[in-house]
């Protein structure tokens, strides 16, 4: 049986490599779907809603299909999700006026969420606050004022560089996502909270950094605790570089420096990096340390596998 309930979180634990499936700009979001995608190869099933439609009620049926399916090839009651959300990190207001979009995503029981577009460090903390509930102390500032101290009209503070403020994740949610998790409502309230920065989550927090303010400052955004994995966005970097056509694998100058320093502050954090894998790239990409691959190929992800000696199903 497996030890955890997100399959993604159980096998990068085990320093082995991730490969999901499903499209950035959206997916077909049915029962009927979800019960076919319960067989999937990949560990993850991705879910754009950065561009695709930001429909909750098609998600909700969709994770619903995900269980009836199940379970998992691995024994998992479903595979993994994780859901891009549509608002970008670009400031810390932005992501806090659009907290509710990550309560209607974690409500209807996803495993995690990517933020596209961060760009300050407090955009993140704000995404990260928002995904927990206020009752986890693992990683806040323990001088913030606390909810009883707020009551008595204490002053609102930022945290410490490095630290978390209060989760804002409110109740009211966990009676739709348990029951796709196949928990009580208190295991959930437990459960749902950002690995690895708490050993026993089982919600896995994600940030792309695909504009050059992203860039310049990923070292001090993946300090930001409660992150699971991240990715240079080469789509939307080249784009604002001026590349009418995005490069690949063979990046420009700029692009090439853009994905070392990114790749760099993952390490440093210990923070997964996510990028394309092909067959042809999957080995020299798994010994540099990638750990999270997009592309879509089984292929890949089969010879990827074997490379770190995976045993299958897990």
């Amino acid at each position: 049986m497996p030890g955890r309930i997100n399959r993604a979180i159980e096998l990068l634990h085990q320093d082995q490599a991730i490969y999901y499936v499903g499209a950035h700009t959206g997916h077909i979001l049915t029962r009927m779907q979800g019960r076919e995608d319960a067989g999937t190869w990949a560990d993850y099933i991705n879910i754009g809603m950065e561009h695709g439609a930001f429909d909750m009620t098609g998600l909700a049926e969709y994770m619903q299909g995900l269980v009836e399916g199940g379970p998992t090839r691995s024994g998992h009651r479903a595979p993994a999700v994780i859901v891009e959300a549509p608002v970008n990190g670009t400031d810390e207001a932005n992501v806090r006026h659009n907290a509710w979009q990550f309560r209607q995503i974690l409500g209807r029981g996803v495993h995690g969420i990517l933020l596209c577009q961060a760009e300050t460090p407090d955009a993140v903390r704000a995404f990260v606050e928002s995904c927990r509930y206020p009752h986890h102390d693992e990683g806040v500032d323990p001088t913030l004022p606390m909810p009883l101290e707020r009551l008595r009209g204490a002053p609102s503070q930022t945290p410490v560089e490095g630290k978390l403020g209060v989760g804002t994740r409110g109740r009211g949610s966990e009676t739709t996502a348990a029951a796709i998790w196949g928990v009580s409502e208190p295991d959930y309230r437990e459960l749902c909270e950002p690995w690895p920065l708490n050993s026993r989550g089982e919600l896995l927090l994600g940030v792309k950094l695909e504009s050059p303010e992203g860039v310049a400052r990923c070292d001090e955004i993946l300090a930001v605790p409660g992150l699971g994995f991240a990715e240079m966005g080469p789509g939307d970097l080249s784009l604002a570089l001026g590349y009418l056509e995005m490069p690949r694998d063979n990046y420009p100058p700029e692009m090439r420096e853009a994905r070392e320093r990114v790749f760099a502050a993952c390490r440093a954090n210990g923070v997964a990096f996510l990028e394309i894998g092909t067959p042809a790239n999957i080995i020299v990409k798994l010994d540099e340390g990638v750990r999270v691959f997009a592309g879509h190929s089984e292929e890949a992800a089969r010879l990827g596998r074997a490379h770190q000696r995976r045993a299958m199903p897990v």
